[in-house]
């Protein structure tokens, strides 16, 4: 089984991937946390590729969780893609909770010109945090696997 998460940051990928791991097992990758398989950041690369794949062709079960666009370069065709967002006002606010409650200008501005980067990739399913249940999306996504 092999799940790809990806969204913007604070529109509750996480979250998602909890639940997800909850029902299934998997293993859970976030980001550049593949590194740790190698010291050398193109080794590690490689093994996880060979991970992703593996997942993808129903060998063990993966979810990859993304939040900069060009890590899903790395995403072979095969499981299910799932794309999660929320609203700008949301994301700001959630953002600003994780930074003590201020949101510094400069951030407020790198959220804005990352807002939607993901909206024209392909997907499965898609989730509005603000909207969408995770158990509803949950079901969803196992429905497909």
């Amino acid at each position: 089984m092999f799940i790809t998460i990806f969204g913007e940051s604070c529109t509750g990928k996480s979250t998602l991937a909890d639940a997800l791991k909850e029902r299934t097992g998997a293993q859970v990758y976030t980001g550049k946390d593949y590194l740790r398989l190698a010291k050398s950041e193109g080794v590690a690369k490689a093994l996880f590729q060979k991970q992703l794949q593996k997942a993808a062709e129903g060998e063990g079960d993966l979810i990859y969780v993304i939040a900069e666009p060009e890590l899903l370069a790395l995403v072979p065709d095969g499981g299910v893609r799932v794309l999660v967002t929320a609203g700008l006002p949301e994301i700001k606010s959630r953002f600003a909770a994780r930074m003590g409650g201020t949101l510094p200008p400069p951030v407020a501005a790198m959220l804005e010109r990352k807002h939607s980067c993901f909206n024209g990739e392909p997907h499965d399913v898609r989730m509005d945090s603000g909207v969408d249940s995770v158990e509803a999306v949950c079901e969803k996504v196992l429905s497909l696997i």
